[in-house]
Parts: structure tokens; C-alpha cells; sequence
């Protein structure tokens, strides 16, 4: 094998195991993404973070950030006119500015 062959070997090893260290990783394991689908149509994908109180969505291509709130029951996240709600018992709803509540469930 050439220096360039051992090169490129060396690489991708290096490559393979900064994934496995990253995938296994502590804050990798404590993290939690989870994909809704919206009885209008939207999808998103939120992200919560064992050391963050906020969600962070993916939502209309772009991504925001949502302040978790004070709530009666589960949890609530607001910010830039979007409120996500999530009762204790999974029940999800999504308000966009401008556009009426609706339910989303897990997919």
C-alpha cells in the first residue's frame, strides 16, 4: 500500500471513530429527537436536551428555539409567536402566529 492508500485509511478510521465517540457520548445519550405530524399538515421535529430547559424545533425549515413556560399540566414552550404544548399524557398542540391551534401526534 502506498503513503496515499495509508493516508486515506488513516482518515477514515479517524472519521469512524470521532462518530463512535460522539454516538456514544454522554450528552448524545441524554438527548431526546422526537418527529410530529400536525392534523394541518406541519411537521416538525423537536429537540430536548437533559440540561436545557428549551425545545429546539426544526419547523418550516428553519430552526427555532422555544422558552419552556409555566404550565398547569406537562409542558409548554413559547417564543417567536409559536407555542408548543405537551400534557403528561403525550397529548401534543403547535399555535403559529396567525394560524389556529392544532393537535400533532408522534410519528
Amino acid at each position: 500500500m502506498n503513503n496515499h492508500g495509508i493516508a486515506n485509511l488513516t482518515a477514515g478510521l479517524g472519521t469512524a471513530l470521532l462518530f463512535a465517540t460522539v454516538a456514544s457520548s454522554p450528552a448524545s445519550a441524554q438527548s431526546s429527537f422526537k418527529n410530529y405530524q400536525c392534523a394541518d399538515g406541519t411537521q416538525f421535529v423537536a429537540g430536548f436536551f437533559q440540561y436545557d430547559s428549551r425545545a429546539h424545533l426544526q419547523l418550516g425549515g428553519k430552526q427555532v428555539t422555544l422558552k419552556k413556560g409555566l404550565a398547569l399540566s406537562g409542558s409548554r414552550y413559547t417564543g417567536r409567536g409559536i407555542t408548543l404544548k405537551i400534557t403528561k399524557a403525550g397529548l401534543t398542540t403547535l399555535k403559529q402566529a396567525k394560524r389556529p391551534v392544532t393537535a400533532c401526534a408522534l410519528t
